[in-house]
């Protein structure tokens, strides 16, 4: 086996044992200051002191939890016991006392960087820039800017765009502007981000069209626009009132497959809800919990529509009610059923089956059952879909035997079980280790011409390998192939896992092999 093969088997073997950890002598990230603290104080009383960036990790981890004092703290202490900082250490510094809003000790950390003789950098100066404009003083950011290239260093893309939005943030737009055309005669060729930051305040204050030709110049420069642009820009033309072309927007951001985010669903629902189009609002809704799964963001804006006085439906209901389910907020789902009940909005088949997938998914088995109950007496039919969430959720909880009983009950009410019923029922069998009991259904499947989907065969592979039938999980991985359906990723990761712990080793490495030529090696 190559080098490469073997390395990346090693990978493979790694994603497949979670106890697995990778060891090195000092951690960058810890679960709280004060594991940082003891792990800098043990560095310190170390026989051979640690290098200097060991410490600049630990302050760097205080900096990402915003422990900016305790980082200062510690860097003090460092240097009592002489250690000498390095340049990093030092733009951490600055860094902190930037956020803490104490510029002044943020320039001092600059002068001391000068006192040693270090040559401070993009990093350096960009810090205290962004500090500046963080806390308002953006004429100082200014000036700070002409000093430092009098004194002949550099700035880059970062530096100028954190001043032009500091200057957007103090609504000082046409300056930002002349700011941009300024660098891009210093040979600094302007990004996105800083066409995105005078775009959206631009759109802010309502001077959409100069927007749009500052888009259109930015395009022409071959400045690929992102979300960001285009969300801007929807902004912008949503209140100044032409929706349409808000639209075309998104619709051109499809074209360029450019996804779309919650932010910009956002605008457009409002936008349209505003204009009294409820039903295009709507169903920018659904393809917003779609695409992005922002259930609680999408949930406020259905909030907002309400308030309006646009009585949601039964089909606005289902949006939030399924979305809710799906990131297992099943009480808040609970909740707007109850709503829909005092606002004489009539749950469908469609509602009920979302909450009871929900709640068997929580672990709220008995309160599915009642909703089922529910169901029955107000006269919606149940479907098998209401019932393989049951049925799932049984087998999950090794009812299996409840299970057969549920699908002979629903069979003799005329309720007809699909493929996805039987998938479920073979998966809890397996599970049991009642591997013929789920050979028989799924040779029956076959004898009555269903069309036995990647899953199916997944699901009796994982069985034969349970049982430590690997012959005959390649035998049936063979057969799918030549059936015309094609093994997935999940499908080769559940033999060769099982092959590998089980020392079949030379199988478990030509399966890894041919899951690398189809490439689905990266998509486990």
């Amino acid at each position: 086996m190559s080098l490469s093969l073997r390395l990346r088997r090693s990978s493979f073997l790694i994603s497949f044992h979670s106890h697995s950890h990778s060891h090195s002598r000092f951690h960058s990230s810890f679960h709280n200051p004060g594991d940082a603290i003891s792990h800098f104080n043990r560095m310190l009383q170390m026989p051979s002191t640690p290098p200097i960036f060991e410490f600049n990790k630990v302050l760097t981890s205080l900096v990402k939890t915003k422990h900016y004092s305790t980082a200062i703290s510690l860097s003090h202490q460092m240097e009592f016991t002489g250690i000498k900082p390095s340049l990093v250490t030092m733009n951490i510094l600055i860094n902190c006392y930037c956020h803490l809003g104490q510029i002044n000790s943020a320039f001092s950390v600059l002068a001391g960087i000068l006192k040693r003789g270090y040559q401070p950098d993009t990093i350096t100066f960009t810090t205290l820039i962004k500090g500046l404009c963080l806390h308002g003083k953006i004429q100082r950011a200014l000036q700070f800017h002409d000093d430092v290239l009098a004194q002949g260093f550099l700035l880059n893309q970062v530096s100028y765009g954190t001043l032009i939005n500091g200057l957007c943030k103090l609504g000082e737009t046409s300056a930002a502007l002349e700011l941009l055309r300024r660098i891009e005669g210093r040979g600094i060729k302007p990004d996105v981000v800083m066409y995105n930051t005078i775009i959206d305040s631009l759109c802010k204050d309502k001077l959409v069209s100069h927007a749009f030709d500052l888009y259109s110049e930015m395009v022409a420069k071959g400045i690929s626009p992102n979300v960001v642009t285009y969300s801007a820009l929807i902004y912008g033309f949503c209140i100044v009132g032409q929706l349409k072309q808000a639209i075309g927007l998104l619709d051109e951001m499809g074209l360029k497959n450019i996804d779309p985010d919650v932010y910009t669903y956002t605008i457009l629902v409002d936008a349209l809800g505003k204009e009294g189009k409820v039903r295009e609002a709507k169903n920018m809704l659904a393809v917003m919990i779609k695409q992005v799964n922002e259930v609680n963001k999408a949930q406020d804006v259905f909030n907002a529509m309400s308030q309006r006085g646009e009585t949601p439906d039964v089909h606005s209901y289902n949006i939030i009610i399924n979305g809710l389910c799906k990131i297992k907020m099943a009480d808040e789902a609970l909740n707007l059923l109850a709503e829909m009940d005092y606002k004489k909005v009539v749950p469908d088949t469609v509602t009920y089956n979302s909450l009871i997938d929900g709640l068997c998914k929580t672990e709220r088995v008995s309160h599915a059952w009642e909703l089922l109950d529910e169901m029955h007496v107000k006269g919606q039919p149940a479907n098998i879909i209401t019932y393989n969430s049951l049925l799932d959720a049984l087998c999950k909880s090794h009812h299996v035997d409840k299970a057969i009983a549920l699908i002979k009950k629903i069979k003799d009410q005329g309720v007809q079980p699909d493929l996805c019923t039987y998938n479920i029922l073979m998966d809890g069998l397996c599970k049991a280790g009642r591997l013929k009991d789920a050979q028989e259904i799924f040779h029956d499947l076959l004898i009555k011409g269903y069309h036995i989907t990647v899953h199916t065969y997944t699901v009796m592979i994982n069985g034969l390998c349970k049982e430590g039938l690997f012959d005959e999980a390649l035998a049936l991985l063979s057969k799918m192939e030549i059936e015309g359906c094609t093994p997935n990723a999940i499908t080769f990761e559940s033999i060769i896992r099982s092959l590998f712990e089980n020392g079949e080793n030379d199988k478990a490495e030509k399966l890894l092999l041919e899951m690398i030529d189809k490439g689905l090696l990266e998509k486990l």
